[in-house]
């Protein structure tokens, strides 16, 4: 499982409360047109080209921040699943300390509290690990500029489902099909949904609902939705 993910990986962990999704065809219904996927890529080329022209000073900015804090390279890199269950480097700017995983295991071992909400959540809304601008920068998602040379790749779109780890396919059962018919995203449903106040099941759904119902047209809605969301942090810690 080097250069991908098998599907075969996820658990079967269903997701009960929803219904709707139990109705629906396990993978993205493939009367998204090529021209559709052609329009959505080119979208996201111009869109993110545009941003790194227009955030370069900010970009730079927020690279002085974090290495100011002194906790590490300014850049951190981490393996995601993407498209098709392929692993790629997704690119953030660093929040938390070198040796996060480390405190994190003892965290969760000398805590039943912070086990239970890690469980559930996938985070820490009290993250001790995070450095001195470690929590603005993710409330105000600055730390996810890094992504836009993603999207450029190819790796990512400006709209998709939120990029996740290899361990956490399980969390998706066999609904991970349809997390990997589409690219992960800069944005998408569950970021201007609730972000990070929503459920890690919701989470799911939501990626679920936005692969079924991906289109040109809807990738502009939620990117016009997530103007909002990120300006006034809603659901962000």
């Amino acid at each position: 499982m080097s250069n991908s993910v098998a599907l075969a990986y996820a658990a079967p962990a269903e997701l009960d409360d929803s219904p709707s999704l139990q109705r629906e065809p396990i993978i993205q219904s493939p009367s998204q047109s090529a021209s559709g996927e052609w329009l959505i890529r080119l979208l996201d080329i111009v869109i993110a080209l545009a941003a790194i022209v227009l955030f370069a000073p900010l970009i730079l900015f927020v690279a002085l921040l974090v290495w100011s804090d002194g906790i590490g390279p300014i850049f951190f890199k981490q393996k995601r699943v993407g498209k098709d269950g392929e692993l790629f480097v997704c690119y953030k700017f660093r929040t938390m300390r070198v040796d996060a995983e480390e405190v994190l295991a003892g965290l969760l071992q000398n805590s039943a509290a912070l086990r239970e909400e890690w469980a559930r959540d996938h985070k820490l809304r009290n993250d001790p690990r995070l450095s001195r601008h470690g929590n603005f920068l993710r409330k105000s998602s600055l730390d996810e500029l890094p992504q836009l040379f993603n999207v450029l790749k190819g790796d990512m779109s400006i709209v998709g489902p939120r990029p996740i780890t290899p361990s956490e396919t399980v969390r998706y059962g066999r609904y991970i099909r349809s997390y990997c018919a589409v690219r992960p995203g800069l944005t998408g449903l569950c970021q201007v949904s609730g972000r990070s106040q929503t459920t890690y099941r919701r989470r799911v759904a939501c990626d679920i609902a936005y692969a079924r119902r991906r289109t040109p047209l809807y990738n502009i809605e939620i990117v016009f939705r997530t103007i909002p969301a990120v300006l006034f942090t809603r659901g962000a810690h």
